[in-house]
């Protein structure tokens, strides 16, 4: 299946300084909105208290979520985990009430809409916990981010290697910027949703780099950005019809996901298409800038030991 009958011919490089302007802007804003406005960091990072519960039958949370809004409770995430039956839910820290007092009190509101409901358990996560576990989810995009470049590096050539670590680069900041200016929650599914953008975008941009290694051997007399333009046009279809699927599988989840989710699939969403965009117009682009030539994706041939010993 192909999202074009016909392979394009649109000429990409031509107008990629335009795209770069793009970029500058999206990049620059979303790094001024994390520095001024910040991240609003779920319980995950800034800590809190945990209180497990669990009904005799599936209860609806959107009605749990209002019942605990009523109730005063606020910024509570509320979520089921391991059934439907066992509700979860998170608070962020309140210095002036205890652990016990808060599992208490939730458990008295969702008593209004299941009296046999039950409480499992109450912790407190400590803000030292939560620190910790936004340095390593930090550690782990740093890691990964070098792990893409020696991948990137290894396989193909230097130039290529850095546009591509620029492009992937692109993707997660413009997730930060959405995050700070709408304020989302970002926890710990928010950073698994920008690990998985990562991953999407790298594997689009490793498909041009192969269809551009492949046309510069068959077409050599083509320019470079000849040749970087017809493989992007034919890799297009499929990355269109690739990412379009799995918008509609991510918008899917952020309509109807509900709010325990909304944060991941909005991250999903934001990072395709800055992903989409990226892939076309930022990593390829990036490498010709930076002086890409046809010979540098073309294999170097090892020296056979009788030329070696015929040279003068």
């Amino acid at each position: 299946m192909e999202f074009f009958h016909k392979v394009t011919r649109f000429p990409f490089m031509q107008t990629r300084k335009v795209w770069y302007a793009l970029s500058c802007v999206l990049i620059v804003s979303s790094i001024a909105l994390v520095i001024i406005r910040g991240l609003n960091l779920g319980v995950d990072f800034t800590g809190g208290v945990v209180v497990e519960t669990n009904f005799p039958q599936a209860p609806n949370i959107d009605v749990l979520r209002s019942s605990l809004a009523k109730a005063g409770v606020t910024g509570a995430q509320v979520q089921a985990f391991g059934s439907s039956r066992d509700i979860l839910v998170r608070l962020p820290p309140d210095p002036n009430v205890k652990g016990e007092q808060i599992g208490a009190r939730i458990l008295d509101t969702f008593r209004a809409a299941d009296p046999g409901v039950t409480l499992q358990r109450t912790e407190v996560v400590g803000p030292q916990v939560g620190q910790e576990l936004f340095v390593k989810g930090a550690w782990a995009m740093v890691a990964t981010l070098v792990l893409i470049l020696l991948y990137v590096l290894l396989r193909f050539t230097p130039k290529l290697a850095l546009g591509a670590i620029i492009a992937v680069l692109h993707d997660p900041i413009c997730v930060l910027g959405y995050f700070a200016a709408t304020q989302t929650t970002f926890d710990l599914t928010a950073i698994s949703a920008i690990l998985a953008v990562i991953g999407y975008s790298l594997n689009d941009t490793v498909i041009v780099f192969d269809r551009l290694r492949e046309r510069a051997r068959s077409a050599r007399k083509l320019s470079i950005a000849q040749v970087i333009d017809e493989s992007i046009n034919q890799t297009l279809s499929r990355t269109l019809m690739t990412k379009l699927v799995t918008l509609l599988v991510v918008v899917a989840l952020l309509i109807f996901g509900g709010e325990t989710l909304h944060g991941f699939s909005a991250a999903l969403v934001i990072g395709i298409l800055a992903g989409t965009y990226s892939s076309i117009y930022v990593s390829a682009s990036l490498a010709l800038d930076m002086g890409l030539q046809t010979e540098d994706l073309l294999e170097r041939k090892a020296t056979k030991p009788e030329e070696v010993d015929g040279l003068p």
